[in-house]
């Protein structure tokens, strides 16, 4: 979903961002084509920010019908950014899916139960959550895989749809969940139900020393507004994260 009026949005993102910590004009951009989908369509990666600062990573989507993350993907390839952070945008992992409207990609395999940690067999491809043939299996998976290894993030954001809750953590991980929530307006809220084996953000956790991963579940619709708290939300707890690790 390409939201309209992002101007909107972007005017209260860039003054609520300014007021976590003082902006400093674009330092890099860079954007790489990462990987292919099954049908051969690029996946993107942008960058902006400080080069060596705290590596945040934001994934737009992974279930290609639950596209709404891509508005605030947007308003964060144009916003400021907070001195100190080393900004990667995803817009999809899944353009397949997003092409299509489904939550699958191309070769009917849920991308969010096909990552390598703890990944379980699952269905076939006419189930919702089938995991593919093997861990990784996917030419998306792989491609999402070598690049988190490559940059190493500090801190991973997926956005899916559309329960409207983050789950809450412990630790350092639970501020910055609690942190995103209050910002946001998404209540901290456990999720349940379905399978949750070769999970994204889990693997992320599980593999990136050091590493924080949560997944922001976003509401059935997300107005200009909303994309904007949530943008902000973003670079707000990126912050708070570079505070925490002393950098």
């Amino acid at each position: 979903m390409r939201l309209t009026a992002i101007a909107i949005a972007g005017s209260l993102l860039l003054a609520s961002a300014g007021n976590a910590q003082a902006a400093t004009p674009q330092i890099n951009f860079e954007m790489r084509i990462i990987g292919k989908s099954v049908e051969g369509r690029d996946i993107e990666a942008y960058r902006r920010g400080t080069k060596g600062g705290t590596v945040v990573l934001v994934i737009g989507v992974i279930h290609g019908d639950e596209d709404a993350g891509l508005g605030i993907v947007d308003l964060l390839r144009s916003a400021e950014i907070p001195s100190g952070i080393d900004l990667w945008l995803v817009p999809s992992m899944n353009p397949d899916g997003v092409a299509d409207n489904t939550r699958k990609n191309a070769n009917g395999v849920d991308l969010n139960r096909n990552f390598p940690f703890k990944w379980g067999k699952i269905g076939n491809p006419n189930y919702w959550q089938y995991a593919g043939t093997s861990k990784a299996s996917e030419p998306e998976t792989k491609a999402m895989v070598k690049f988190i290894r490559e940059i190493k993030p500090d801190l991973g954001i997926w956005y899916h749809q559309d329960l409207n809750i983050i789950s809450p953590g412990t630790g350092i991980d639970g501020k910055l969940r609690a942190r995103y929530s209050q910002l946001s307006g998404i209540p901290l809220k456990r999720i349940t139900g379905g399978t949750y084996t070769g999970v994204a953000a889990t693997w992320q956790r599980s593999t990136i020393a050091n590493a924080h991963a949560f997944v922001v579940e976003l509401g059935p619709t997300l107005s200009p507004t909303q994309a904007g708290l949530n943008a902000r939300a973003v670079l707000d707890v990126a912050v708070l994260l570079s505070t925490l690790q002393g950098k």
